[in-house]
């Protein structure tokens, strides 16, 4: 037994010596200089960033900027000034048609049986109006299309209540968002399909309040298209308990909104030119339109000027990429992706993008970044992670990357996005909870930093 015990404390010190011995595989670090310009980086952000008092600028002073509004037209002025005025190597402006659809200045829901209560509503995007006098009619609660399909004739001349929430037990708010945003934007169309003349859709949020949420709705031209409103979730509870006591409950639902023909808008676009291969271009982006809701201040003004401001930051510091770095503000996310699909689409004789990054998450705290490429650029991407390890933001994963920069990635563009902590996200996403007090200043600047970062080491060293 002991010469077993001894033969096998051999075997294992030979193994330990052999493993001692051997290479250690080195964790990815580039070039060195990188680390102490990236801690620079996020020091002059915090002491010294631009990005907080051009947002301030932004929705103080230009507000909200729906597609195809005299807001979007003054921020497409607001923009170009702003990147001129900061030096940027070019400046110009990219037409694109938009759509332009306003909401009007009634929105009510009243409950005019078993006992009359007004519950706050607010317009869809894209929604048709009602008649003057309103819809009166019934409402049927549901929970999935699937329901609304089983009532068969039920539903028909019903006012169709989908009230389906986010799931609050699922860890990734933007997941709880994408299982219940589908009523929203196919509402309208799956009520009438059912014979229903309106559309009443539980708010896409988790925070209980009496502030409705818009956004996005769409049609199909093979059913009527009819009009739609997203309710507040003390509305959406009220009513709810209102349809359990009485099972039968009638409202009257009032809108005056309209949509007006296309009108022209731009991309807003600004660079700093590569000093050795100006025609390989990095995006950096966000979109400049918002909902009329609040004052855009996270969704997207945070990431226009965290784009603007991470140009800024590299030219502050006299940083020359080899590569050129392109600032573009998008129009028309919101309600169309006008303005991504015709920058994507656009013949650029020449260039050559090798990588597009989007912020449109809000301006909370960095985590890391998303990725969408193939198997060979992700790897040549996620290296550059410890990076951003002061800020704790080296998460970077394969995952969607934003909905802008996703029509370049169509085109073969690795698209990234800035991923931020998402908690408090949908607490203010299109409603008026969105403006600039719920903005975090530190937090906002780190993004930008971050941004700049990135887009500074793939313009230097490629993908």
């Amino acid at each position: 037994m002991k010469l077993m015990h001894w033969l096998f404390l051999g075997i294992v010190l030979v193994i330990v010596f052999i493993f001692s011995c051997s290479p250690k595989q080195e964790t990815f670090r580039g070039n060195p200089a990188y680390d102490s310009l990236a801690v620079k980086m996020y020091s002059t952000a915090l002491s010294s960033g631009q990005a907080y008092s051009m947002l301030t600028d932004l929705t103080t002073n230009v507000g909200t900027r729906l597609s195809g509004s005299p807001g979007m037209e003054k921020a497409v002025t607001w923009a170009k000034l702003q990147m001129e005025s900061l030096g940027f190597d070019k400046v110009w402006l990219e037409p694109v048609m938009v759509p332009h659809w306003i909401r009007g200045d009634v929105e009510e829901l009243t409950v005019v049986g078993p006992e009359t209560k007004r519950l706050t509503i607010t317009a869809l995007g894209g929604s048709r109006p009602t008649p003057k006098e309103g819809i009166t009619a019934e409402v049927i609660e549901v929970q999935s299309f699937d329901e609304l399909k089983a009532l068969g004739e039920t539903a028909r001349g019903k006012i169709i209540f989908f009230n389906r929430p986010m799931d609050r037990s699922l860890i990734t708010p933007f997941e709880a968002y994408g299982g219940a945003v589908e009523q929203r934007g196919k509402g309208a169309i799956e009520a009438a399909r059912a014979g229903g003349v309106a559309a009443i859709v539980r708010s896409m949020t988790m925070r209980h309040d009496d502030v409705p949420h818009t956004g996005a709705m769409r049609y199909n031209d093979s059913v009527p298209r009819v009009p739609a409103a997203a309710i507040s979730l003390v509305g959406a509870d009220v009513l709810s308990q209102l349809l359990a006591k009485n099972k039968k409950v009638t409202v009257n639902l009032k809108l005056n909104c309209d949509t007006l023909p296309d009108v022209e808008s731009f991309n807003v676009i600004g660079e700093i030119t590569g000093t050795e291969k100006p025609n390989e271009v990095v995006v950096i982006g966000g979109h400049l339109d918002s909902w009329d809701k609040g004052q855009g201040a996270h969704d997207d003004g945070a990431g226009c000027v965290q784009s603007i401001e991470a140009i800024r930051l590299l030219k502050s510091l006299g940083i020359k990429p080899k590569r050129t770095i392109r600032a573009v503000l998008f129009a028309n996310e919101e309600n169309g992706l006008r303005g991504a699909k015709e920058y994507a689409a656009k013949d650029r004789q020449g260039e050559r993008h090798i990588a597009a990054i989007e912020s449109d998450g809000g301006g909370s705290t960095p985590k890391g970044f998303d990725v969408e490429s193939d198997s060979l650029a992700f790897p040549k991407i996620a290296r550059w992670a410890y990076l951003f390890d002061p800020i704790d933001a080296d998460n970077i994963k394969k995952d969607g990357s934003g909905a802008d920069v996703g029509e370049l990635f169509k085109i073969g563009v690795p698209a990234i996005g800035l991923r931020v902590d998402p908690h408090r996200y949908f607490d203010y996403h299109h409603s008026d909870h969105d403006v600039l007090e719920n903005v975090n200043e530190r937090e906002l600047e780190l993004g930008a930093a971050a941004m700049a970062i990135l887009a500074y080491v793939l313009a230097q060293e490629g993908i």
